[in-house]
């Protein structure tokens, strides 16, 4: 059985659209492959690493990796459980028009400077109302390609995304904690518990996650808890249910929670994605 399977979206002039799905079975580093075009990958479900060179990254649904033309890379997975990805490619006029000059390296051909970008709220609910629309066949390929380049900007403005700026060391710490939020996303974890599974004190850990993520430790977990709402909205019709699956202590935390990331209820999501059942 293959590890991965692909399954087209959209594809027009403008922008190419693919759901990725890795069952997780290459624990250790794989062989190397080579991104074959410039493309957005937008992580939904689980985790992953990404080796390039002496460059690891962790890909969970907080992030945005870039993928250059011709990159070498490995994969693997940490953690069990797979995971699935949204991957975009547009133009690469548009990309070049979309993206602001300081995250380009000089010189043709185009390529991303880093690795990756940590998006907000808002762009995770793109990706979701993309994949929903797209897999569905309820949204019009007008309506999926404007969607698509509004992501695309949106992961790359500066107000919006945040470009990860530290030692390679703290980044690495960084990265083990993602690890153990990403283990159970329900798990009411506690600092300390955390910080014991890093290898390093609570004040350290927290002061080092601020910095290097620009967002308090506990507002990442949550991030992380809502973003997997978003790509189970579609099985779940027991609302209460989803949000206690989540980790959270109930329908209103979770709710409410929803509503200041997403600017919506997750019911109010759920008909706007026409992902209730008539």
């Amino acid at each position: 059985m293959s590890q991965f399977s692909t399954a087209p979206l959209l594809k027009t002039k403008t922008v190419t659209i693919r759901d990725i799905v890795c069952n997780g079975e290459c624990r250790h580093k794989s062989d190397e492959e080579c991104a074959h075009r410039t493309s957005l990958v937008y992580p939904y479900r689980g985790v992953f690493m990404r080796h390039v060179g002496r460059n690891d990254t962790v890909a969970e649904a907080n992030q945005v990796l870039f993928f250059n033309t011709g990159q070498g890379y490995r994969i693997s997975h940490p953690i069990e459980g797979g995971d699935a990805c949204i991957d975009l490619a547009i133009d690469e006029s548009m990309l070049e028009e979309l993206t602001p000059k300081e995250q380009v390296q000089p010189g043709p051909p185009f390529a991303f400077r880093r690795q990756r970008r940590r998006i907000d709220p808002r762009a995770q609910a793109l990706v979701a109302l993309l994949r929903h629309g797209l897999s569905r066949n309820v949204a019009e390929t007008l309506e999926a390609e404007i969607l698509a380049l509004t992501l695309v900007r949106r992961s790359l403005g500066e107000r919006t995304s945040h470009a990860a700026g530290a030692s390679a060391g703290r980044q690495k710490l960084v990265d083990r904690a993602k690890l153990v939020l990403s283990s159970d996303l329900a798990r009411r974890w506690t600092l300390s518990e955390i910080a014991t599974e890093v290898g390093v004190s609570p004040v350290y850990l927290t002061q080092v996650f601020q910095q290097v993520e620009a967002t308090p430790l506990y507002r990442y977990q949550l991030r992380l808890r809502l973003a997997r709402a978003l790509d189970l909205l579609g099985q779940y019709e027991d609302l209460t249910a989803l949000g206690l699956d989540l980790g959270f202590s109930s329908h209103s935390h979770f709710s409410a929670s929803f509503k200041q990331s997403f600017g919506q209820t997750p019911a109010e999501f759920q008909r706007a994605a026409q992902l209730r059942r008539r």
